[in-house]
């Protein structure tokens, strides 16, 4: 496979990403989503949680998406969202109303449903932006798992989340991580069911080698959790899972639900970082905690 599939010219994306944020916002089409933060400490991960001042917007955009099955905003995309061209399969976008800044979706030139699984070409695209970007890649795989679009994409913010001591606040579980094999392992600090790998930071030098060796792991991710069996029968994924990635690691959780007593969770909430959509949110995830919400919306051991 040739190097020639990634269409980014190296070093040129963070330029692109500021760039067309800052032109996308003077338009309007950039439309953040204003937000306090506050901290929840529980055993041992910070997590960082988001009230939000106001999703009507949003809210809005997504009835609209619901309403009208046919409507799709990644085909055609808003070009004044348009940050660059990734590869031959996939391109970069601005995520219109984002909550974290130069928050980026990318997504498949192509119509592909977002429940699908995971292929070789879109490892290619996120190795090729992680490469670029040292952030946090996450893929929210069906309805269940926080997928408001049916348009295939990942997405990707950049580290850290918040400016604390940890990148990301599951930091410490990543670090607690117990490898049953050379690269799979699990970690004690989470109540449910998942699997994290590790990554060769050395695959950073070639997106498209990186993309063969993550998809071999990503299909062991799969089995660990039993999300497949020893090989994928169908492109459609077999149940709802959360992805994430950074460039040292990857984990997958697989859904039971999309929330739990009101607290909507997408792959951000296994990072530690979850969205109150009013005070009495902030206050329900203070009382239930954290982990139990991410607990009930995950599978149990």
């Amino acid at each position: 496979m040739s190097e020639k599939t990634i269409i980014l010219e190296s070093g040129t994306l963070w330029t692109k990403v500021r760039e067309q944020t800052q032109k996308a916002l003077e338009l309007g089409a950039l439309q953040p989503i204003l937000t306090d933060s506050e901290f929840i400490k529980q055993d041992d991960i910070t997590f960082l949680v988001r009230i939000v001042s106001n999703l009507t917007r949003k809210d809005k955009a997504q009835k609209q998406s619901q309403d009208n099955k046919e409507f799709n905003p990644f085909l055609p995309y808003d070009e004044d969202l348009f940050v660059c061209d990734i590869s031959q399969t996939h391109l970069c976008l601005l995520n219109k109303y984002n909550v974290i800044d130069y928050h980026l979706l990318i997504v498949t030139r192509l119509f592909e449903e977002q429940d699908t699984w995971l292929t070789r070409q879109d490892f290619e695209a996120l190795w090729a932006t992680l490469a670029e970007i040292d952030g946090l890649a996450f893929y929210n795989g069906g309805k269940l798992a926080g997928a408001s679009q049916r348009h295939k994409h990942l997405q990707l913010i950049p580290l850290p989340l918040a400016a604390t001591e940890d990148k990301i606040p599951i930091s410490p579980v990543i670090a607690s991580t117990i490898f049953e094999s050379d690269v799979i392992g699990k970690s004690p600090m989470f109540p449910f069911v998942h699997a994290i790998a590790q990554f060769n930071r050395d695959w950073l030098n070639s997106p498209v080698e990186a993309a063969e060796k993550s998809l071999h792991l990503y299909y062991q991710l799969l089995k660990t959790v039993g999300l497949i069996e020893d090989e994928i029968k169908s492109q459609k994924q077999t149940a709802p899972y959360n992805l994430l990635a950074t460039r040292e690691w990857m984990m997958i959780v697989p859904r039971s639900l999309d929330s739990f007593q009101s607290i909507s969770v997408n792959s951000l909430g296994f990072a530690g970082a979850l969205l109150a959509r009013n005070s009495e949110q902030m206050q329900l995830i203070k009382e239930l905690k954290p982990l139990t919400i991410l607990q009930n919306v995950a599978l149990n051991f």
